[in-house]
């Protein structure tokens, strides 16, 4: 009897070895936090895992801010964090660009034992030391992400970076130190962006840079291609094109030139939203003067009104600095009374804070912090009753509302929504307290009345 061999056992597939893990911690404004996703993009693409903490991540990369003192501190305490709980640690972004007293790299000073220190907008920096650190894995299906990239934002809004850097070079801030003279994206390359964005699910484009204004200066405002047409690389027509893009397109850093007047008319058409963010920073001219402010600020009030007669339902956002040095008694009431002329509808304010490096920090009549930490108080007070009579206008009204949020209580019932309207951006801006209805989801519009409002806040019920 002839016997038929067995067959062979075949050898179980080697499993493939897990993915390397990266932590991220993001610090800082809107522009460093569109670097974060282009770096987390990257990781994605080449198939690494972002870790959702210390201990899961085989190493951390931490994206600061070193714009002001009191982000600086925090920026190191994350630093210090992230070495304690993982211990190695790579570092980017603007406090990374900041030396010491001792003239060194201010971060490789306070902690000599990170990985690696770069600057800001440093991706390919960034990607060089995690690949030395953590070599890149061979899995051809982990390098599949989404057309849009990796946001760290909620899926239904994005900010879109136009440009990096500053051609300005104000006297309390080093930002153009950190991140350079102003580099615009050209439009065909933004708008493809944009549309990937709004293509993945996107309803709010908020557009950021460091002066929006100005966008294309540099370029000569040359012409690109969008869609195989040719347009201009500049703000106008940056705003004509998003706004065909059927997504809410908010504006932010918009320096108040007379080119501004222009995309008010677009606002006032419905294309873009009617909500501009103007650092206005002070009013009274000496002030403005000592700061090297690009716009002066004698005709701000007539702008304002005149953006107002085009577009009556503008909100204008802004921020102020509060106890620069030499401002007087004088200085800062003119400010108060700048803000009750001109009525803005949001208002920021800093308490004056040196900032390492600044040309400020050299000029005569540095008030104490109890005068600044004062004025700064004295402002948001005036401002308060200023955003609470603005707001009124909407009280009666039905508006948009895009949920961002919806509250549940510990058995899960719905105790409510949170949103926004056309006059609020995320995170910096008041909100909309929404009453519970069924037909509200995260990331959707809602037809909502507005019954009541606070200082900075708007309520209302869903419109059946």
């Amino acid at each position: 009897m002839t016997q038929t061999p067995s067959k062979p056992l075949r050898r179980a597939a080697a499993r493939p070895p897990a993915a390397p893990r990266v932590g991220f911690v993001s610090l800082g404004c809107p522009k460093a936090l569109v670097d974060s996703e282009r770096i987390v993009t990257q990781l994605r693409a080449e198939g690494y895992l972002i870790a959702p903490s210390y201990a899961d991540a085989d190493l951390v990369v931490v994206n600061t801010c070193g714009f002001i003192d009191a982000a600086v501190t925090e920026s190191l305490d994350a630093i210090g964090e992230a070495l304690a709980e993982n211990g190695k640690v790579i570092v980017t972004g603007c406090l990374g660009a900041k030396s010491g007293a001792d003239g060194g790299n201010l971060v490789a000073g306070v902690h000599p034992s990170v990985l690696a220190v770069t600057g800001p907008h440093a991706l390919e920096e960034v990607m060089g030391h995690v690949h030395r650190h953590l070599p890149r894995p061979h899995d051809p299906f982990t390098d599949l992400v989404p057309e849009a990239g990796v946001k760290l934002t909620p899926r239904h809004y994005a900010y879109l970076k136009i440009s990096e850097g500053c051609n300005h070079r104000c006297a309390f801030c080093i930002i153009p130190a950190m991140r350079g003279d102003l580099v615009s994206r050209p439009i065909g390359e933004v708008m493809r962006e944009a549309e990937a964005l709004v293509k993945s699910g996107v309803r709010e484009l908020l557009v950021i840079s460091q002066d929006t204004s100005a966008y294309g200066v540099d370029l000569r405002y040359r012409t690109d291609f969008v869609g195989g047409r040719p347009v201009r690389t500049r703000m106008l027509e940056l705003a004509r094109e998003l706004g065909e893009l059927g997504v809410w397109v908010r504006l932010h850093y918009v320096y108040p030139y007379p080119s501004v007047d222009e995309v008010v008319e677009l606002m006032a058409e419905g294309r873009v939203l009617p909500y501009l963010d103007v650092p206005f920073q002070h009013a009274h001219p000496r002030v403005l003067r000592a700061m090297k402010r690009p716009a002066s600020g004698e005709r701000n009030i007539e702008r304002i009104q005149a953006w107002r007669r085009t577009c009556p339902e503008l909100t204008i956002r802004s921020t102020f600095i509060a106890g620069f040095p030499g401002e007087t008694d004088a200085e800062f009431e003119y400010l108060l009374d700048f803000l009750r002329e001109a009525r803005l509808d949001r208002v920021g304010c800093f308490a004056y804070s040196p900032v390492e490096g600044a040309s400020a920090n050299a000029l005569p009549g540095a008030l104490p912090d109890e005068v600044r930490e004062a004025r700064q108080a004295q402002l948001m007070a005036v401002q308060a009753e200023i955003s609470r009579e603005r707001l009124s206008r909407f009280v009666r009204r039905t508006v948009d509302v895009l949920i961002d949020e919806i509250e549940v209580d510990e058995h899960g019932e719905m105790l409510g929504a949170i949103g926004r309207s056309a006059a609020s951006a995320p995170e910096i801006d008041g909100c909309v307290y929404v009453k519970p209805h069924p037909g509200l989801r995260v990331g959707e519009f809602s037809r909502v009345r507005i019954t009541s409002v606070t200082e900075h806040d708007l309520r209302g019920s869903v419109v059946v």
